[in-house]
């Protein structure tokens, strides 16, 4: 079953004001390391600060998670700062949506600047209907799972994604302890993607620092959100380019 889902045609991409490739899904596309600061984790009070010092550490995506107070007990940032930060950033926006109803803000977000927007699977009873959505309005399509939700529950939507992203913690908060259990969920999904040869990139948000780079990587992931152990840092820059190094020699021993 899961191969048919993987032979399923995808849409083409197209390029954005921005230069970044909406959509643009080619095989192997995830054979990369990918650094994701997450800016939950960061100063807002000198935020364009942050994000120009995780740009000079080579940082690929700026990771901005969005809260509601009910689908997670916390409120972040909302639709006027993710237009801001798309003023002060070339870097593709990938905007975590942890807030009930998605669908009714989808398009909002994407036209803040968002590049990339996630969904949660346990956040809409229309997962297939949310990520089309996103598909539709020009940016690439992911979805979440938290750490009790099984990666079998997005077996019928792998063929709409361009990401799926691993909650290695409850989401609500940053820095919290990583939940060990998640790996196994990036080792499954790790092998349906090679199995049926699917470009959807996997990510792990919670708890990833230099300690547990390599063990990721080898795991599967290769889209790594991380706040605290980057921005909680005396050169959030080196940080960057020391989860990048660590990463790309994992990658590079993963059999």
């Amino acid at each position: 079953m899961l191969g048919e889902l993987f032979a399923a045609p995808r849409p083409g991409g197209n390029i954005s004001r921005r230069g970044y490739a909406r959509n643009a899904i080619h095989p192997m596309s995830y054979a990369r390391i990918e650094i994701a600061p997450s800016i939950l984790a960061s100063d807002f009070a000198r935020l364009g600060d942050e994000i120009q010092a995780v740009e000079e550490g080579g940082a690929d995506v700026i990771h901005v998670d969005v809260m509601d107070g009910h689908f997670v007990p916390n409120i972040s940032i909302g639709i006027p700062v993710v237009e801001s930060l798309r003023k002060a950033t070339r870097l593709p926006l990938d905007v975590h949506l942890m807030i009930d109803q998605p669908e009714e803000y989808i398009e909002d977000f994407i036209r803040a600047g968002a590049d990339r927007v996630i969904v949660h699977q346990e956040a809409t009873v229309h997962l297939d209907r949310a990520l089309e959505m996103i598909r539709e309005h020009g940016a690439q399509a992911g979805a979440a799972i938290n750490p009790a939700t099984p990666v079998a529950m997005l077996a019928d939507v792998l063929h709409r994604l361009d990401s799926v992203l691993v909650m290695s913690v409850n989401p609500g908060f940053g820095g919290q302890k990583f939940i060990p259990g998640s790996i196994d969920k990036l080792r499954q999904l790790n092998q349906w993607r090679s199995r049926y040869n699917g470009s959807f990139r996997i990510g792990v948000d919670g708890g990833v620092d230099l300690e547990n780079t390599a063990e990721l990587v080898q795991a599967g992931a290769n889209t790594l959100v991380a706040g605290t152990s980057i921005f909680h840092t005396p050169d959030p820059a080196t940080a960057v380019r020391q989860m990048r190094k660590l990463g790309t020699e994992a990658l590079s021993q993963r059999v």
